[in-house]
């Protein structure tokens, strides 16, 4: 007998394609979400003023070695280093041993971290917050367990991004509730924040076929990612984590909604945090008046983190930690200067002269050696007052 895909089995569960939230393998089921339960449970419930988060990614091979999580820990431990964004789930699969049956299924075949819980105790040990870092949408691993909840082309078939990969369909509620379990065991397993990461569509490249959403019906992209949000930030909060978003740099500054589907306005309500992904490198010539964004860090991450915070004032949100964007702790090939402790500190500068202290590290390699002299020796708060007017 063919085994039946696990979101096969959450969507018979749950009623997720008429948007349900019964119960699942005999689980008590979830509170309606209500537009008052929204307000009151996932505006920046766990936002908290005083708490300044400085990251670096950890990526899965890094989290899986003791050897180079007791070297990025050493870190931590004599700079202003305080939190670790480690991928629980990714392009690969999962990177732990789930405790829910249905989520194990989707495990993928990289491997896990061999004693999680023991890592989490060190990490608390030492001060440092774990936050979970999940990849939501752009899963291969689900895509191909579950080939009935991808994105389809207009013939029926799969669609395929420029690198050949299936994603699955952001708005297909089975995917949510998987996406959703994973999150709220992070959180009980003891990551103080859960982010969710790739929470977007795919890019609709002209060169692709059209992308085709058999569950859409008439939901625009920004709504239905919002929609998520809702669903899943009041279950992580009350399992006892943040609930944050990665979003592109161009979000902070596009009026409108990349195609993508994100949208400042309606993300920015909901999520604890907003992690825009600013790094100078990925701008097109010419942002903010730059010719040479990669060549002036300062610039383009200040024009594009007061812009976020100009937005966010309009919106009411007055969380003092709300963004808290990704840097560049990389060099892309070809491009000049190559990034080190200098173009770090300007990265760091421009985001408290906008008025803000956290920001997160980006090595795909969790290589930070290179840019330590541009670390502090300790936590302090270096944000500035915010003004409106532009530099």
């Amino acid at each position: 007998m063919r085994s039946i895909p696990l979101l096969f089995l959450t969507l018979a569960a749950c009623g997720a394609g008429e948007g349900n939230r019964a119960a699942v393998a005999q689980e008590p089921a979830h509170p309606a979400i209500t537009p008052a339960a929204v307000a009151a449970e996932t505006t920046h419930a766990f936002a908290d003023d005083s708490q300044i988060v400085r990251a670096l990614y950890v990526n899965r091979w890094a989290s899986q070695s003791p050897k180079r999580m007791a070297e990025l820990i050493a870190i931590a431990d004599s700079t202003e280093i305080n939190a670790f964004v480690i991928d629980m789930k990714d392009e690969f699969g999962l990177n732990f041993e789930s405790s829910d049956t249905l989520v194990k299924r989707n495990a993928g075949n990289a491997g896990h971290v061999p004693h999680l819980k023991e890592m989490l105790d060190t990490l608390h040990a030492h001060h440092i917050l774990p936050i979970a870092r999940l990849v939501t949408f752009k899963d291969s691993v689900a895509a191909r367990n579950n080939p009935q909840h991808v994105i389809r082309k207009p013939d029926g078939t799969p669609w395929r991004d420029k690198k050949g990969l299936t994603w699955v369909d952001p708005y297909d509620h089975a995917i949510w509730e998987y996406d959703i379990r994973v999150a709220v065991e992070m959180a009980k397993m003891g990551f103080g924040e859960v982010q969710f990461d790739y929470i977007r569509f795919p890019e609709p490249y002209k060169s692709l076929p059209d992308q085709v959403f058999k569950d859409a019906n008439g939901v625009t992209k920004p709504k239905a990612l919002a929609q998520f949000f809702r669903t899943a930030c009041p279950r992580v909060h009350a399992a006892g984590a943040r609930c944050t978003a990665d979003i592109f740099g161009l979000v902070t500054t596009v009026p409108g909604a990349l195609e993508i589907g994100q949208q400042w306005e309606e993300l920015a309500p909901l999520a604890d945090v907003l992690l825009p992904m600013v790094y100078p490198s990925h701008y097109p010539h010419g942002s903010f008046g730059v010719e040479r964004p990669n060549s002036e860090p300062y610039k383009i991450v200040y024009a594009a983190i007061h812009r976020a915070h100009e937005r966010d004032i309009k919106l009411g949100i007055t969380a003092g930690n709300h963004v808290r964007p990704w840097l560049q702790a990389f060099s892309l090939k070809g491009m000049t200067p190559k990034y080190g402790a200098a173009e770090l500190e300007e990265q760091k500068r421009a985001v408290y002269d906008a008025g803000y202290d956290g920001w997160t590290l980006w090595n795909p390699g969790s290589v930070y050696e290179p840019f330590l002299a541009g670390l502090e020796k300790k936590e302090v708060s270096r944000k500035k007052p915010f003004v409106t007017k532009t530099k």
